[in-house]
């Protein structure tokens, strides 16, 4: 058993080295591909999101135009700053801004699932983050060796592994059936591992995999007829499930962090 995991993880360790290059873009367009969609639907679907806000709202035409400006602006000029990686702080903070802010608009904060959804965002926003608080530490230490642990760093990834496993807290069914029972026993397994960053590069790619099989398979919006409102409904939870994956990808490529099992293995 030891030596099948073994031989995964030179697998995954390959993958990462033949894919150093193209990866990282991979992993940054997944990331932001929820609030890129959304912010073109924004723009697309204008005068139906204003009345939607309106009607929901009863908050009169100005304040829901504005609603609808704030998603269309902040989502789109987030995303680019995020894919150019310039001041990927403050667009970090006007995604998490823009989640917050759907979250009470449309009411997510009383419906689980939607809300573990829109945890695991926050997750994957947050491994974004880390990943650039490293790359300003190159910035500005360059050929200088490391002087301690970037603990603010550590704890970001901690906190994004936690938050993005919620999203297959969405996946778990109370249903007595052998598939559903194996699904829900090995993703609970995969979530702990990954959680407590226990082999975890190999516990995130597992996720990567099976995720987006299940999102190509559950969420096909290209099936369904534009004039259908389920498609909008699968095309949001596709693009949604595909941040998720870009988080994860990213714990596979950037590793648990600090405060993980594995980093502390490399003490004992």
């Amino acid at each position: 058993m030891a030596l099948n995991l073994g031989k995964a993880e030179d697998v995954v360790d390959e993958v990462l080295r033949k894919g150093k290059r193209i990866l990282p873009h991979i992993t940054r367009v997944c990331l932001i591909s929820t609030f890129l969609e959304d912010g073109i639907r924004m723009w697309v679907q204008w005068s139906e999101q204003r009345e939607y806000m309106d009607i929901s709202w009863g908050c009169g035409w100005f304040l829901a135009t504005m609603f609808v400006l704030i998603n269309f602006v902040g989502q789109l000029g987030g995303c680019t700053m995020v894919l150019l990686r310039k001041h990927v702080p403050i667009a970090c903070g006007i995604l998490f801004f823009i989640v917050c802010l759907q979250t009470v608009a449309y009411s997510i904060l009383w419906d689980l699932q939607f809300l573990f959804r829109n945890l695991a965002l926050v997750g994957a926003l947050l491994l974004v983050l880390a990943e650039s608080r490293e790359d300003e530490g190159r910035g500005l230490f360059a050929g200088l060796p490391s002087v301690g642990e970037n603990k603010p760093k550590n704890y970001l990834q901690l906190a994004g592994r936690i938050l993005v496993v919620f999203m297959f807290a969405t996946l778990l069914r109370l249903e007595i059936s052998f598939m559903q029972i194996l699904q829900n026993i090995v993703g609970s397994v995969l979530m702990v591992l990954v959680t407590i960053g226990y082999k975890t590069k190999l516990s995130a790619s597992i996720l990567v995999v099976w995720l987006l099989v299940l999102n190509f398979w559950m969420n096909a919006w290209w099936t369904i007829p534009a004039y259908k409102p389920m498609r909008d409904f699968l095309k949001y939870d596709f693009f949604q499930t595909l941040s998720v994956i870009g988080g994860l990808l990213m714990v596979v490529t950037q590793g648990p962090g600090g405060v993980s099992m594995d980093e502390h293995k490399k003490k004992w």
